[in-house]
């Protein structure tokens, strides 16, 4: 579905290096990694918000490195949302699809469905000032669905939230994605998130990506250090026998 190839993007002393990450279709590829480490840059980039110095972007085999964003059928959601306070839900949801002149019938079409999957049914008259953080996210993951993208980019969408509704969240953003089987790249710094939503993942650090693999290879199998002190992974290793020494000391016998 997305291919990226030997990617360089530089924002003042900042240098994104992606040497080739690819995300399957309608797969929820999650990408991980601490405060400062590229992964907002890595998202608007696929989103086309950054110039790209060297490499390529592919969407379904098709080079969108030079496209521009409103014609690379992405949705995007920022890390704060960014509803337009003077509109209401339904007005907000409805916004691209009346600047591509959808017809009425088709618009009103989409946004009930959309409002129905996300189950914003009963926003859609209220004012975005009046919502909460958690619908507040939900109406903007609508707005971004609304013009039909193939692919749906999500910048710490659980970020500006409490852990309550974070939690409720998450169980919708799975519901959704596998009701609407729509290919999504949610960024996190949030290993919870991380482990709960993603069927493979991407940890990233100082603009370059350390290991790409499913949840469990990134736990129990990281490829550096970076990756397992950042996920917090514990030594494992294959012994014949253990022995208890006391004081919580233990000989273990390797094999020969």
């Amino acid at each position: 579905m997305l291919n990226v190839k030997d990617l360089v993007v530089e924002l003042g002393n900042f240098r994104l290096y992606i040497d080739e990450l690819n995300v399957g279709q309608n797969e929820y590829f999650v990408v991980l990694g601490p405060n400062g480490a590229g992964k907002t840059v890595l998202l608007e980039t696929i989103g086309g918000l950054n110039k790209v110095k060297k490499g390529h972007i592919f969407l379904e085999g098709k080079d969108i490195t030079r496209v521009p964003p409103e014609e690379r059928e992405i949705g995007y959601v920022p890390q704060d949302s960014v509803l337009f306070p003077f509109l209401n839900v339904r007005e907000n949801v409805e916004f691209a699809l009346k600047v591509r002149k959808y017809p009425k019938e088709k618009i009103k079409e989409r946004v009930d469905f959309l409002s129905k999957a996300l189950e914003i049914s009963h926003l859609l008259h209220r004012s975005v000032k009046e919502l909460s953080g958690g619908e507040k996210q939900k109406v903007a993951i609508a707005r971004a669905l609304a013009p039909y993208p193939k692919l749906l980019l999500l910048d710490e969408p659980l970020g500006s939230i409490d852990i309550s509704a974070s939690k409720l969240l998450r169980l919708e953003l799975k519901r959704f994605h596998r009701e609407l089987k729509l290919t999504t790249i949610h960024v996190t710094h949030n290993l919870l998130e991380a482990e709960e939503l993603a069927q493979r993942l991407a940890m990233i650090n100082e603009g370059r990506i350390e290991q790409i693999g499913t949840v469990e290879e990134i736990m129990f199998f990281p490829k550096n250090e970076i990756v397992s002190q950042f996920v917090g992974s514990v030594n494992i290793l294959d012994v014949q026998s253990v022995k208890s020494l006391g004081c919580g000391l233990f000989e273990a016998r390797c094999g020969e």
